[in-house]
Protein backbone atom coordinates (compact mmCIF):
# COMPACT_ATOMS: atom_id res chain seq x y z
CA UNK A 1 0.00 0.00 0.00
CA UNK A 2 1.27 3.44 -0.89
CA UNK A 3 1.54 5.89 1.99
CA UNK A 4 1.11 9.66 2.12
CA UNK A 5 2.23 12.18 4.74
CA UNK A 6 0.07 15.15 5.70
CA UNK A 7 2.27 17.92 7.14
CA UNK A 8 0.66 20.37 9.58
CA UNK A 9 1.74 23.62 11.18
CA UNK A 10 2.32 23.92 14.92
CA UNK A 11 2.11 27.74 14.97
CA UNK A 12 -1.02 29.17 16.59
CA UNK A 13 -0.49 32.97 16.67
CA UNK A 14 -1.69 35.10 13.76
CA UNK A 15 0.60 38.04 14.35
CA UNK A 16 -1.10 38.84 17.67
CA UNK A 17 -4.53 39.26 16.05
CA UNK A 18 -6.03 35.89 16.91
CA UNK A 19 -5.24 32.23 17.06
CA UNK A 20 -4.49 30.30 13.89
CA UNK A 21 -3.18 26.88 12.91
CA UNK A 22 -3.68 24.45 10.05
CA UNK A 23 -6.85 24.97 8.00
CA UNK A 24 -8.93 21.91 8.80
CA UNK A 25 -10.75 21.46 5.46
CA UNK A 26 -7.43 21.56 3.60
CA UNK A 27 -6.34 18.53 5.59
CA UNK A 28 -9.66 16.71 5.99
CA UNK A 29 -10.82 16.72 2.38
CA UNK A 30 -7.50 15.46 0.94
CA UNK A 31 -7.32 12.88 3.75
CA UNK A 32 -10.71 11.57 2.67
CA UNK A 33 -9.67 11.45 -0.99
CA UNK A 34 -6.49 9.55 -0.12
CA UNK A 35 -8.24 7.06 2.16
CA UNK A 36 -11.04 6.46 -0.36
CA UNK A 37 -8.37 5.74 -2.96
CA UNK A 38 -6.83 3.10 -0.71
CA UNK A 39 -3.75 4.95 0.49
CA UNK A 40 -2.39 4.95 4.03
CA UNK A 41 -2.17 8.44 5.54
CA UNK A 42 0.14 9.53 8.37
CA UNK A 43 0.33 12.91 10.08
CA UNK A 44 3.38 14.97 10.97
CA UNK A 45 3.74 18.47 12.35
CA UNK A 46 6.54 20.89 13.05
CA UNK A 47 6.38 20.60 16.82
CA UNK A 48 4.69 17.23 17.32
CA UNK A 49 1.66 16.49 19.48
CA UNK A 50 -1.73 18.01 18.69
CA UNK A 51 -1.42 20.86 16.19
CA UNK A 52 -3.63 23.97 16.44
CA UNK A 53 -6.78 24.05 14.30
CA UNK A 54 -8.31 26.83 12.25
CA UNK A 55 -11.37 27.02 10.01
CA UNK A 56 -13.12 23.98 11.47
CA UNK A 57 -16.72 23.51 10.31
CA UNK A 58 -18.52 21.09 12.64
CA UNK A 59 -21.31 20.67 10.07
CA UNK A 60 -18.87 18.97 7.69
CA UNK A 61 -18.76 15.26 8.51
CA UNK A 62 -15.37 14.78 6.87
CA UNK A 63 -13.89 17.54 9.01
CA UNK A 64 -15.46 16.03 12.12
CA UNK A 65 -13.98 12.65 11.28
CA UNK A 66 -10.54 14.17 10.74
CA UNK A 67 -10.37 16.21 13.95
CA UNK A 68 -11.46 13.12 15.90
CA UNK A 69 -8.63 10.98 14.56
CA UNK A 70 -6.55 9.69 17.50
CA UNK A 71 -3.44 10.26 15.37
CA UNK A 72 -4.12 14.00 15.29
CA UNK A 73 -3.42 14.21 19.00
CA UNK A 74 -0.07 12.46 18.74
CA UNK A 75 1.53 13.72 15.53
CA UNK A 76 5.24 13.07 15.15
CA UNK A 77 7.68 15.90 14.65
CA UNK A 78 8.79 16.18 11.04
CA UNK A 79 12.41 16.11 12.22
CA UNK A 80 11.86 12.61 13.64
CA UNK A 81 10.24 11.07 10.55
CA UNK A 82 12.06 9.13 7.84
CA UNK A 83 10.85 9.66 4.28
CA UNK A 84 11.44 6.00 3.41
CA UNK A 85 8.12 4.29 2.79
CA UNK A 86 6.24 7.45 1.83
CA UNK A 87 5.22 8.06 -1.76
CA UNK A 88 3.94 11.60 -1.32
CA UNK A 89 3.78 14.50 1.11
CA UNK A 90 1.07 17.16 1.23
CA UNK A 91 1.90 20.40 3.01
CA UNK A 92 -1.47 21.49 4.39
CA UNK A 93 -2.25 25.20 4.51
CA UNK A 94 -3.44 27.55 7.20
CA UNK A 95 -1.88 30.88 8.10
CA UNK A 96 0.22 29.29 10.84
CA UNK A 97 2.41 27.72 8.17
CA UNK A 98 3.76 31.12 7.19
CA UNK A 99 5.69 31.25 10.44
CA UNK A 100 7.01 27.72 10.92
CA UNK A 101 7.03 25.93 7.55
CA UNK A 102 9.69 27.87 5.60
CA UNK A 103 12.63 27.22 7.92
CA UNK A 104 11.77 23.78 9.27
CA UNK A 105 14.60 21.53 8.14
CA UNK A 106 12.62 18.37 8.88
CA UNK A 107 9.80 19.35 6.54
CA UNK A 108 12.26 20.34 3.82
CA UNK A 109 14.18 17.07 4.17
CA UNK A 110 10.99 15.01 3.87
CA UNK A 111 9.94 16.84 0.71
CA UNK A 112 13.39 16.60 -0.85
CA UNK A 113 13.82 12.91 -0.05
CA UNK A 114 10.35 11.94 -1.27
CA UNK A 115 10.73 13.94 -4.48
CA UNK A 116 14.20 12.65 -5.27
CA UNK A 117 13.01 9.08 -4.68
CA UNK A 118 10.40 9.56 -7.42
CA UNK A 119 7.52 10.54 -5.16
CA UNK A 120 5.07 13.43 -5.25
CA UNK A 121 5.30 16.71 -3.34
CA UNK A 122 2.05 18.62 -2.92
CA UNK A 123 0.92 21.75 -1.11
CA UNK A 124 -2.24 23.81 -0.87
CA UNK A 125 -3.05 27.46 -0.06
CA UNK A 126 -0.37 28.60 2.44
CA UNK A 127 1.16 25.11 2.50
CA UNK A 128 3.53 26.08 -0.32
CA UNK A 129 5.35 28.18 2.29
CA UNK A 130 7.18 24.89 2.91
CA UNK A 131 8.53 25.13 -0.64
CA UNK A 132 10.06 28.60 -0.28
CA UNK A 133 13.35 27.25 1.09
CA UNK A 134 13.09 23.64 -0.09
CA UNK A 135 16.18 22.82 -2.14
CA UNK A 136 17.14 19.63 -3.91
CA UNK A 137 20.45 17.86 -3.35
CA UNK A 138 22.04 19.90 -6.14
CA UNK A 139 21.13 23.12 -4.36
CA UNK A 140 18.41 24.27 -6.72
CA UNK A 141 14.99 25.24 -5.40
CA UNK A 142 12.35 22.59 -6.03
CA UNK A 143 9.99 25.24 -7.42
CA UNK A 144 12.52 26.75 -9.81
CA UNK A 145 11.12 26.73 -13.33
CA UNK A 146 7.93 24.94 -12.27
CA UNK A 147 4.35 26.15 -12.42
CA UNK A 148 3.09 26.71 -8.89
CA UNK A 149 -0.24 27.86 -7.43
CA UNK A 150 -0.49 29.26 -3.91
CA UNK A 151 -2.50 31.80 -1.92
CA UNK A 152 -2.09 34.94 -4.01
CA UNK A 153 -1.00 38.41 -3.00
CA UNK A 154 -4.45 39.74 -3.88
CA UNK A 155 -6.14 37.07 -1.77
CA UNK A 156 -3.91 38.00 1.17
CA UNK A 157 -4.91 41.62 0.70
CA UNK A 158 -8.58 40.64 0.42
CA UNK A 159 -8.52 38.91 3.83
CA UNK A 160 -6.71 41.89 5.35
CA UNK A 161 -3.55 40.02 6.31
CA UNK A 162 -1.00 41.24 3.76
CA UNK A 163 0.59 43.38 6.47
CA UNK A 164 0.38 40.66 9.13
CA UNK A 165 2.01 37.61 7.55
CA UNK A 166 5.83 37.64 7.60
CA UNK A 167 5.99 37.67 3.79
CA UNK A 168 3.75 37.41 0.74
CA UNK A 169 3.75 33.79 -0.40
CA UNK A 170 3.21 34.38 -4.12
CA UNK A 171 6.07 36.87 -4.24
CA UNK A 172 8.42 34.60 -2.29
CA UNK A 173 7.78 31.67 -4.62
CA UNK A 174 8.33 33.87 -7.67
CA UNK A 175 11.62 35.03 -6.18
CA UNK A 176 12.68 31.36 -6.06
CA UNK A 177 12.05 31.01 -9.78
CA UNK A 178 8.54 29.57 -9.67
CA UNK A 179 6.07 30.41 -12.42
CA UNK A 180 3.05 31.37 -10.33
CA UNK A 181 -0.30 30.48 -11.88
CA UNK A 182 -3.26 32.18 -10.24
CA UNK A 183 -7.01 32.13 -10.70
CA UNK A 184 -9.34 34.96 -9.62
CA UNK A 185 -9.46 35.38 -5.85
CA UNK A 186 -10.83 32.33 -4.01
CA UNK A 187 -11.54 30.39 -7.21
CA UNK A 188 -10.01 26.89 -7.48
CA UNK A 189 -6.67 26.57 -9.23
CA UNK A 190 -4.33 23.57 -9.25
CA UNK A 191 -0.97 23.36 -10.99
CA UNK A 192 0.82 20.09 -11.79
CA UNK A 193 4.46 20.47 -12.78
CA UNK A 194 6.38 17.21 -13.05
CA UNK A 195 5.74 15.62 -9.62
CA UNK A 196 4.86 18.87 -7.85
CA UNK A 197 1.16 19.52 -7.24
CA UNK A 198 0.04 22.84 -5.77
CA UNK A 199 -3.31 24.48 -5.12
CA UNK A 200 -4.17 28.13 -4.62
CA UNK A 201 -6.71 28.13 -1.79
CA UNK A 202 -9.15 25.99 0.23
CA UNK A 203 -11.37 25.54 -2.84
CA UNK A 204 -8.43 23.76 -4.50
CA UNK A 205 -7.72 21.19 -1.78
CA UNK A 206 -9.78 18.27 -3.08
CA UNK A 207 -8.45 18.67 -6.63
CA UNK A 208 -4.87 18.73 -5.30
CA UNK A 209 -5.47 15.39 -3.60
CA UNK A 210 -7.07 13.93 -6.72
CA UNK A 211 -4.03 14.95 -8.79
CA UNK A 212 -1.70 13.35 -6.25
CA UNK A 213 -3.67 10.10 -6.51
CA UNK A 214 -3.54 10.28 -10.30
CA UNK A 215 0.25 10.70 -10.30
CA UNK A 216 0.80 7.93 -7.78
CA UNK A 217 -1.35 5.51 -9.72
CA UNK A 218 0.52 6.38 -12.91
CA UNK A 219 3.78 5.51 -11.14
CA UNK A 220 2.59 2.05 -10.11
Amino acid sequence: MKAILLALTSHDDLGGLRTTGFYVPEAAHPWRVFRNAGFAVDLVSVGGGRPPLDGFDADDGTQRDFVNLPALGTTRRAAEVDAVGYDAILYVGGHGTMWDFPDDEGLARLGRDIYEAGGVVAAVCHGPSALVNLTLTDGTYLVEGKEVSAFTNTEEEAVGLAGVVPFLLQSALEERGAKHVGAPDFEPQVSVSERLVTGQNPASATKVAEEVVRLLRANR
